[in-house]
């Protein structure tokens, strides 16, 4: 219903085209009706509720994720880095990489990788040196003091997997099913800013 209301008041429709819409739905209309405005997205059924929830869903997830890794290193008695610093030792694992490359890998702004790195590299949790191959790009790999810090994360992450089922009632399938629908979802987001639509 949501996509009908949108696609009748479309202002290139013609009326006919309009009726088929509508008759393809089990549903009658004269060609003569007028069009209505699409509804406010807040108030469209089904999906425009689900996208909205979806979107708040993901912003809390990412703050809860950084609120258990804080919980970990407490407890570790780990208080020289952050959760965000930590996730970025995570992601950079056993590679080398740019802080280009860092950046599409997690989810970081811009100037908080760069800033982050620093902090990281100060503290001796990263080595960073310019790339043979191209001098304007610094590589950056954990060094013995990250690699701490990653196998903390990965034994807390392998911990979750013991309980994950049991307690929080979410299997493989359940898992599949999500990451499917958000592979899609960033590839909508990359092509609304790539396309500009």
């Amino acid at each position: 219903m949501f996509f009908y209301v949108l696609l009748t008041s479309h202002p290139y429709l013609c009326p006919k085209q309009k009726v088929g819409l509508r008759k393809s739905q089990g549903m009658v209309m004269t060609a003569l009706a007028k069009a209505q405005p699409g509804a406010p997205l807040s108030d469209a059924p089904d999906v425009g509720k689900h996208y909205l929830e979806t979107l708040g869903l993901i912003e809390r997830l990412h703050r809860q994720l950084l609120d258990v890794i804080k919980d970990e290193l407490d407890r570790r008695d780990e208080r020289e880095i952050n959760s965000v610093q930590a996730l970025l030792l995570f992601n950079v694992g056993d590679q080398e990489l740019t802080a280009g490359e860092l950046r599409t890998r997690g989810h970081y702004l811009g100037s908080n990788v760069s800033y982050n790195l620093k902090k990281l590299v100060d503290a001796g949790y990263i080595h960073h040196e310019r790339s043979a191959v191209d001098r304007r790009s610094v590589l950056v790999r954990l060094t013995k003091k990250g690699e701490v810090v990653r196998a903390m994360l990965v034994e807390l992450f392998g911990r979750h997997l013991l309980s994950l089922q049991a307690v929080g009632n979410v299997g493989a399938s359940d898992l599949e099913g999500t990451n499917t629908a958000l592979r899609r979802l960033e590839r909508f987001w990359i092509d609304q800013v790539r396309f500009r639509l």
